[in-house]
This record gives structure tokens, C-alpha cells and sequence, in this order.
């Protein structure tokens, strides 16, 4: 009798399992051989709210903050939280190309709450790999003076780099294509930038980079760091009436490329009662009459410079000063992200060369859609700064954004670039 119950049993129970296969809630393969599966899919980081894990090189101190060492950084040892410096607060102009300085502060203060990147100490983890060389410090500190043994110093920092990272399995096994490189002076790692052209570069415009090499597509643009103070106590009964310039502009008018526009909108704008247009240098003073000065106007003037893009600009926003735009080439930070006609008036350089125009378009500019840009531009101003520790929303977490949204595409290169076996048709002329 008990034989007959444990045939009836088995019989029912495979019975079961055939429906079930049949059916479709079984699977099978996965359920017999279970060590024949593939492994999982990696999701794209995109498509997880994880903050962005980055790997950070530790490099000796000679490239990064022992750079801001008084003499010769003799220091071996990586820069770490405790001993990492202070941005200097008499830095003048070099602090518009701090963002590399702000970046590797971010990554090690690495506290996850609020923070769109997180630093891990096993690269196996890492999601992008950051290297901490200051080369725009590196070509304000070096590159400026005209002396051999100077310029050579920036040159072998650069090739001491390059060195240090084919020697990386890491770089060796992306070609480099997820390292994050900031370079946003025009002229930093100006020796051999050419051949870290498949990295993410950190840059604030393309003026000077050929479009084999850097491109919207795989780099990010960052804003300069304002060198303005930020204007936090922004909050008049008449906005629109307490500033009473019409438009603003203070610094050099002497550039080249397109930046020889500031000469021809300075002879244009010249007399026009309302308008404050001023040839300068950057000094402290400056600066403080910079700050004076955007925060009693209604507009801002930003000219193409030596590349399409300039500090004033960021210093016009946290500024609340509406820009007006003047620059044909010009990129923008986050500008998938944020719409910059909501608080920026764009004009083509033709139509600024007008007589007469650009100054006629904003005189009868509404005042209500004036009050909404000045409203919105305090709504985002706290994007474009730049501090420490880093909060929520601000620069440094918009860029590590601006990182993680590459990435997909990072390992679409990747991925094919395994399995080809002819060069990339798609880089051939057609």
C-alpha cells in the first residue's frame, strides 16, 4: 500500500513540474543547471540612483597640492584630508581654473550623503577612475614663466603622468576612456594633451582642442570658478529698479580669435549714458568693483574672449546680472539639464557688431520677463559653486553628474572595441 502512495506522489509531483514548465513559471534550465547560466547583466549607472563610484590615483603630492606648497614640494607621499590645503584666498585670477583642486577635494571629504560621486579604494569597484594632477596650476605656476628649467618642469609632470598611467591596468584595459582628466585652462597639459584624447576631459570650452579630441559627446564642460563675490542678500523691494546700469562689462578688451570682438563692442557701446563698459586687469580691486558693479545692473555683457567662454559669465550669475551672451562657439555646463535662455540673452556676434541693436533689443526688453530671468537665476545660482565640503546640487556634484551621464557611452566604445577586428568603420571619411 505504501508503495502505491509514493508511486501516486512522485507521478503527481512531476506532473506538476511538467505544468509548470509548460506553462512558463519554471524555468528549466535554470532550475536543473543552474551553474550553466551567464552571469547577470551590469545595469548602466544610469539607470540606478547609486552615487557614482570613482577610483582616485594617489599620486605624489608634486602633482596636485604640492603644487600650492610654499617652494618645492619635497613631499612624496599622496595629499590626503588632513594635510590637503586650502584654496588660498589671494590667488587672484588662478582661482577661475580650480575646478581640478574642487574635484579632488570632493573625492576626499567622500561623505556619500548628498554626494553624486563617492571615492572606493578598490578600482575593481569603480564605476570612473579620476587622476589628481593639477594641470592648470601646473601652467599657471610653470608655464607663465619664460624660463627653460620652468617650462620643462610642467613638461615632465606631464610625461611623468602619461608614464604612470600606460603602467595602469586600468587605463590599459578602457584605452583610458573612463579616466576623468580635468584640463580647463587653455593651455594646461599643453605638451602632450594629444595623447590622452580618450579620456573624459573636464573642460569649460572647445576653443583650443581639435575635434579629433575632445567633443560633447564623451567630455564635460565645467563652469570657471567665480572670482566675484556670490550675492546672497539679493532681495530689494524693486529688483528691477535698484539696478540702475542697463549693461555692464569690466575687464580686458585686448584678446585674440574671436575675443577681438571687445575692441569693436567698446567703440559701439562708448558714450551710451546707462552702459558700463571698462577696459581692466584682474586685480583684488577689481574684482570687488566687478562685484559692485553687477550687482547695480540689469544685464551683464559676456564677449567672446581668447576662447568662447570667460569667468564673467558665472560671475554674472551668482551675480543675479541677466548675461547677454555674445560668443557664436560657446558651450554650457549642464546644458542637459538646464535651459540657459530661461536667464540669458543670447546674441550672434553679427547682430552684437549691428549698430544700435544689441542696446535697442534691451531697452525694450519687458520687465516682467526681466524679473522672471533675475528670479531664476537665483533659483540655480548655487549650481556654480564651487566649496568645502561640497553640498547638495552645488558645482562640484553637478559635474560628477555630468561624469556618470557619459558613462554608457564610455562602455558602448569599450565593449566594441573588443570585438573588432577591422579598424572603426564609422571613424572613416564617407
Amino acid at each position: 500500500m505504501y508503495v502505491k502512495v509514493a508511486i501516486c506522489l512522485t507521478f503527481a509531483i512531476l506532473l506538476l513540474i511538467s505544468c509548470s514548465i509548460y506553462v512558463g513559471t519554471i524555468d528549466a534550465k535554470s532550475y536543473f543547471f543552474p551553474l550553466l547560466q551567464p552571469s547577470p547583466l551590469r545595469l548602466s549607472l544610469c539607470a540606478t540612483d547609486r552615487p557614482l563610484r570613482v577610483y582616485m590615483y594617489d599620486l605624489p603630492r608634486k602633482f596636485n597640492a604640492g603644487m600650492m606648497d610654499r617652494g618645492t614640494s619635497q613631499v612624496a607621499a599622496p595629499a590626503t584630508v588632513e594635510n590637503f590645503p586650502p584654496w588660498p584666498k589671494t590667488s587672484g585670477l588662478k582661482r577661475q581654473h580650480s575646478v581640478e583642486y574642487w574635484l579632488m577635494a570632493s573625492l576626499l571629504y567622500n561623505e556619500e550623503e548628498g554626494s553624486e560621486a563617492i571615492r572606493v579604494s578598490d578600482p575593481e569597484m569603480a564605476d570612473a577612475f579620476f587622476v589628481p594632477f593639477f594641470s592648470s596650476l601646473s601652467f599657471n605656476k610653470h608655464g607663465h614663466v619664460t624660463t627653460d628649467a620652468e617650462a620643462d618642469a610642467d613638461r615632465q609632470l606631464q610625461v611623468e603622468l602619461l608614464e604612470f598611467l600606460r603602467q595602469s591596468k586600468y587605463y590599459q584595459r578602457s584605452g583610458g576612456r573612463d579616466h576623468v582628466i580635468p584640463m580647463t585652462h587653455p593651455n594646461a597639459f599643453r605638451f602632450l594633451r594629444q595623447e590622452l584624447n580618450a579620456s573624459i576631459l573636464i573642460v569649460v570650452d572647445f576653443g583650443r582642442y581639435p575635434r579629433n579630441m575632445s567633443s560633447l559627446s564623451k567630455d564635460v564642460v565645467a563652469p570657471y570658478v567665480h572670482v566675484v563675490d556670490s550675492f546672497t542678500d539679493d532681495d530689494p523691494l524693486d529688483p528691477y529698479g535698484s539696478r540702475t546700469t542697463l549693461l555692464f562689462f569690466r575687464g580686458n578688451t585686448v584678446r585674440k580669435d574671436e575675443g577681438k570682438i571687445r575692441v569693436k563692442l567698446a567703440n559701439i557701446l562708448a558714450g551710451i549714458d546707462d552702459v558700463h563698459f571698462e577696459n581692466s586687469v584682474g586685480t583684488p580691486k577689481s574684482f570687488k568693483m566687478s562685484t559692485k558693479g553687477m550687482r547695480l545692473s540689469k544685464f551683464c555683457l559676456h564677449p567672446a574672449g581668447d576662447t568662447p567662454s570667460s569667468c564673467r559669465l558665472f560671475d554674472a550669475i551668482v551675480s543675479h546680472c541677466v548675461p547677454v551672451i555674445v560668443s557664436d562657439k560657446i558651450e554650457l555646463p549642464y546644458e542637459d539639464e538646464i535651459d540657459y535662455t530661461e536667464f540669458s540673452i543670447f546674441f550672434s556676434m553679427k547682430e552684437a557688431l549691428e549698430p544700435g541693436y544689441l542696446i535697442d533689443q534691451l531697452r525694450r526688453f519687458p520687465k516682467d520677463r526681466w524679473i522672471n530671468m533675475w528670479m531664476r537665476l537665483k533659483n540655480v545660482s548655487h549650481h556654480y559653486e564651487f566649496q568645502y565640503p561640497p553640498k547638495k546640487e552645488d558645482a562640484v556634484n553637478m559635474l560628477w553628474r555630468q561624469v556618470k551621464h557619459k558613462l554608457p557611452g564610455v562602455r558602448l566604445a569599450v565593449h566594441r572595441s573588443r570585438r573588432l577586428k577591422v579598424p572603426d568603420w564609422w571613424r572613416r571619411k564617407r
